[in-house]
């Protein structure tokens, strides 16, 4: 029988630990090699359904586009046919405001010129005069005029 020397031992010992080590890095490599293959299935997955979202997204935004110009086209008539009617107020306050004014003192004046007359009116009682939330007798208001 043979004898095992120290250096043989070590030998073997050596080839062990790096067969348990290769073992260890081969099962390592596997797992990574299927996270890859998952992590790529999962990926092309969500690249399958975002296409469709982002072509749904970038019909959204044009279609909002759209919309945005016509409304930024009515907003712009709008302010034009407020300009136009605020310019035709002006234009018929101006013309009809000073005429029409002077008609309704005519015909107030004539209207209170006429009252003054007629003898068969009822005499009219003396308004009252609110002063904060008081109301003051006519006499006492006729003095402080005086």
């Amino acid at each position: 029988m043979r004898t095992v020397s120290g250096g043989e031992v070590a030998g073997i010992l050596v080839a062990v630990f790096w067969a348990i080590l290769v073992s260890f890095l081969a099962v390592a490599l596997v797992r990574v090699a299927q996270t890859l293959k998952a992590t790529t299935k999962l990926v092309a997955e969500v690249t399958d359904q975002a296409v469709p979202l982002l072509a749904d997204a970038s019909a959204a935004v044009r279609s909002a586009q759209t919309q945005i110009d016509r409304v930024d086209a009515i907003a712009s008539d709008v302010q034009e046919v407020t300009s136009n009617a605020s310019a035709l107020s002006t234009t018929v306050a101006s013309t009809f405001g000073g005429p029409l004014v002077k008609v309704a003192a005519f015909g107030y004046g004539v209207r209170r010129a006429l009252g003054g007359r007629r003898e068969d009116a009822p005499a009219r009682q003396p308004r009252s005069t609110v002063i904060v939330g008081r109301t003051v007798p006519a006499a006492r208001r006729k003095r402080k005029k005086d």
